[in-house]
């Protein structure tokens, strides 16, 4: 799978949470630049899964089909996303047609078309357990460095998601996040990765984004998909704000 290896550094990261305007917006923006930079030709869903002492909960998604699927796994207590998280180990699928050790689950989530998934344990604070899912419709999706890139990721989340977690009520995919996903997760997503791509602010990248749009035939909503869609093939840019 071509994808863009140039994953968020922590400052980077930081960044993103001290401008998101909210905790949802920062999730949104956390797990939707998750799959614009680790996809490639297959678009990739990206959700994160917290477990807590209350049961396992998916805090933030890429989209409502990634959720879903991480949801689906509740459902049986066990999955390759909870398995990850329990055992701190990485649990990676190929191909779900032939993977039998979750066959119930399988058969559960058979109408989305998902072939191949990874889930990697993300690092927290005692009393509470994480992982990043990734879920493609291509079988064999995850080349050897599409894996590193995972993983270099997952690990680059751990400071500040635990940071995140401590500021902010990590409520069961609060209403509000859903209602965000509905309505602009696209627009909000562009403006996270224009964020870290320029190391600006996100004023700044709303300035660029709308000023996008102005220059073209495309709407803002388009623009940004555009942009989100790209980004497999295309390199980060650099500068400052």
């Amino acid at each position: 799978m071509a994808q863009n290896n140039a994953v968020p550094t922590a400052e980077e990261l930081q960044d993103l949470l001290l401008e998101s305007p909210g905790f949802s917006e920062f999730l949104l923006g956390l797990t939707t630049i998750s799959a614009s930079l680790l996809g490639g030709d297959t678009p990739m869903l990206c959700a994160i899964t917290v477990e807590r002492d209350d049961g396992p909960a998916t805090v933030a998604s890429s989209t409502v089909s990634a959720r879903v699927l991480d949801e689906k796994q509740y459902e049986f207590d066990d999955g390759p996303c909870l398995t990850a998280l329990r055992t701190g180990q990485l649990v990676q699928i190929p191909d779900l047609h032939s993977d039998d050790r979750w066959a119930g689950y399988a058969e559960a989530i058979s109408g989305a078309h998902v072939r191949s998934m990874l889930a990697v344990p993300i690092g927290t604070d005692n009393g509470s357990r994480a992982a990043l899912n990734c879920y493609s419709t291509a079988a064999e999706a995850f080349d050897p460095d599409t894996l590193e890139a995972v993983q270099r990721h997952a690990d680059s989340l751990s400071r500040i998601l635990r940071l995140a977690l401590r500021m902010h009520s990590a409520d069961p995919y609060p209403a509000e996040l859903r209602s965000v996903l509905d309505s602009r997760a696209v627009v909000d997503a562009a403006i996270s990765l224009i964020m870290m791509q320029n190391r600006s602010s996100r004023e700044s990248a709303m300035k660029l984004l709308h000023l996008a749009a102005r220059n073209s035939d495309q709407g803002l909503h388009e623009i940004a998909k555009d942009m989100l869609t790209r980004t497999g093939d295309a390199e980060p840019e650099s500068g400052n704000s």
